[in-house]
């Protein structure tokens, strides 16, 4: 996420977006309930429609 986002908009992504693929919940509640990284990586993938080469 750091490299697609930087660090800074990465750490709100992970703290304050919830995420309908990830039912509901935000990435950092995603891992506490745990979620593997690939599933999250994926659900931020499709939300926010980050290019293929980078997925």
């Amino acid at each position: 996420m750091n490299q697609h986002f930087g660090e800074g908009y990465a750490e709100s992504i992970a703290k304050d977006q919830v995420i309908a693929e990830l039912g509901g919940r935000t990435v950092e509640q995603a891992f506490a309930d745990g979620a593997d990284t690939r599933s999250v990586w994926k659900a931020v993938c499709a939300a926010f429609d980050v290019p293929e080469r980078l997925r």
